[in-house]
């Protein structure tokens, strides 16, 4: 007998052999059967799902939990575009906090304001508090004098903004969140991917300097696991930085590791660890994107986040470890100095089932794109970027460099896995808007941003079904509706194939399932 039989939809199951059925059957969180190997069986439970169309649950292999979490609940100062209407959301947040307190502010952007916000300006509404507003890329922020004055050297003689290691460094002085914060922001995060149809995820960088929220980070999702309160899979990659030297025995290789020697894979279906995050440069939107040209109008080429000796070192000192490598690259500099780290540590100790990941891989080059095949790397792109920040992007790389940003087609034609991500909080995380922006490659103005890296429906959906399983190590359990997968599904009100492209995002998300139950 089954426990859940569900009928009258269209299954598109992702799997080539059997790539659409009508009914499906669950056992114990497992999918048992398609079609005329279940029709006719017994079940516990028959849910008409009056003709809708269901995938497999999306994976959005590039988000941070935590940081969506929190930010929900502090004050921000987006949408405004002028000096005086942030400081008066700075100075409403700051009444209600105590002298000397840490006050954080979210959804700031100087591209609103036409510039940086300087700390003398929060300094006429800070009070006597510590005042830290996060760059909404996650890879800036502006203080305070009060909080200026409190690091070393030349980072406290600056205007305000502080980038990458500077903004590290202003993080490591304030006392870290509790694992129930962390704890309490990921479950209200989680809950609103599975309201989007996404049932697993991959959390992209933990326990680290840029965005770690508390050097004991896994143990708040290891709280809400241990209390039934995780609402989905989460797979969470380790920040590079939480790596230390270890005195391993010779044999094992082992340069570098994390406590007790822990690398991907530990873990079960619903929490594990992932890959080995390293970031190479910034972000496109505070303009520390590493570039081998500078951003149009500018002598500017961005940032690499440390000497690219010592990063090379990390990556391979991960892959040596036994890690799968996430390394961040956002600019093609960048994305060269991820790939020659990459093709050193496979050419020191090969390791062809690793599947290495390069997330964002914002600005790849046409030459760059047979080194991603060849070492069998991923792509990792974030379609939303195109949309909500493509007009932005393509003014600052100008018309040559603007089609090669978050590629599609051109991945796909040399043979590179392209997985489909969100990074959320950075912008919308929904899978099927994500899609649709894969397919229509516009911009927020309607600008066509290299039409020729369009996909087609079916490759968009791939991206965030097959290939986000592939590039979490869940392919056997995972990303297709075949028997012996888990039961993880979004049930949707339309076929993605079937309406205009423009419609897709607009799809509602019917019912997600985890583990053959509705979340």
């Amino acid at each position: 007998m089954l426990c859940t039989r569900l009928t009258n939809a269209t299954f598109l199951t992702m799997d080539p052999g059997h790539p659409v059925a009508h009914d499906l059957g669950i056992w114990h969180g497992r999918i048992v059967g398609l079609d005329e190997a279940v029709t006719a069986l017994p079940a516990r439970e028959v849910v008409d799902l009056q003709g809708a169309t269901v995938l497999p649950g999306f994976i959005d292999a590039h988000v941070h939990l935590a940081w969506t979490g929190l930010k929900a609940s502090t004050p921000s100062v987006a949408p405004c575009e002028r000096v005086e209407d942030v400081l008066a959301v700075v100075a409403e947040a700051v009444a209600r906090k105590p002298r000397g307190a840490w006050v954080d502010i979210g959804g700031y952007d100087q591209r609103a304001l036409g510039r940086h916000l300087t700390a003398a300006e929060l300094d006429k509404v800070s009070d006597g508090r510590k005042v830290f507003m996060l760059h909404d890329s996650g890879h800036g922020c502006v203080v305070d004098t009060g909080v200026l004055d409190l690091l070393p050297g030349e980072l406290a003689h600056g205007e305000g903004f502080l980038a990458e290691s500077a903004m590290t460094a202003a993080r490591r002085l304030r006392l870290p969140y509790s694992q129930a914060e962390i704890a309490d922001a990921v479950e209200q995060a989680g809950r609103i991917c599975l309201a989007e149809g996404v049932t697993a995820c991959a959390e992209a960088g933990i326990g680290g300097g840029l965005l770690g929220n508390s050097p004991v980070e896994l143990g708040a999702y290891q709280l809400l696991r241990d209390q039934g309160r995780l609402p989905l899979r989460v797979q969470l990659m380790a920040a590079g930085d939480t790596l230390r030297p270890v005195a391993a025995h010779a044999a094992d290789g082992i340069p570098r590791a994390l406590g007790l020697g822990l690398r991907t894979g530990f873990g079960d279906d619903w929490l594990s660890l992932g890959a080995l995050k390293v970031y190479t440069d910034g972000g496109m939107m505070a303009r520390t994107a590493a570039l081998t040209r500078p951003y149009e109008g500018t002598g500017h080429t961005g940032e690499l986040q440390d000497d690219p000796e010592l990063i090379t070192g990390t990556v391979v000192d991960g892959h040596r470890a036994g890690w799968q490598l996430a390394v961040h690259a956002i600019g093609d500099r960048a994305v060269d100095l991820a790939l020659d780290a990459l093709e050193r540590a496979q050419r020191l100790r090969p390791r062809p089932a690793a599947r290495h990941r390069i997330e964002h891989a914002g600005l790849v080059r046409p030459d760059q794109l047979a080194r991603f095949a060849r070492l069998g790397v991923s792509a990792v792109v974030q379609p939303h970027f195109l949309r909500s920040f493509g007009d932005d992007y393509a003014a600052v790389l100008g018309p040559e460099r603007a089609p090669w940003m978050y590629r599609g087609r051109g991945f796909l034609d040399h043979g590179v896995t392209l997985v489909g991500s969100s990074d959320r909080p950075v912008t919308d995380g929904s899978p099927l808007k994500a899609v649709q922006f894969m397919v229509e490659r516009a911009s927020a103005s309607g600008a066509l941003i290299g039409p020729e890296e369009g996909v087609t429906v079916d490759q968009a959906l791939h991206a965030y079904t097959v290939a986000g399983a592939y590039a979490c190590h869940w392919d056997d359990s995972a990303g297709t509706l075949a028997p012996g997968r888990r039961a993880d599904l979004a049930v949707l009100g339309d076929d993605p194939r079937r309406v205009d492209p423009s419609r897709i995002g607009a799809i509602e998300v019917v019912a997600t399932y985890v583990d053959g139950r509705p979340a």
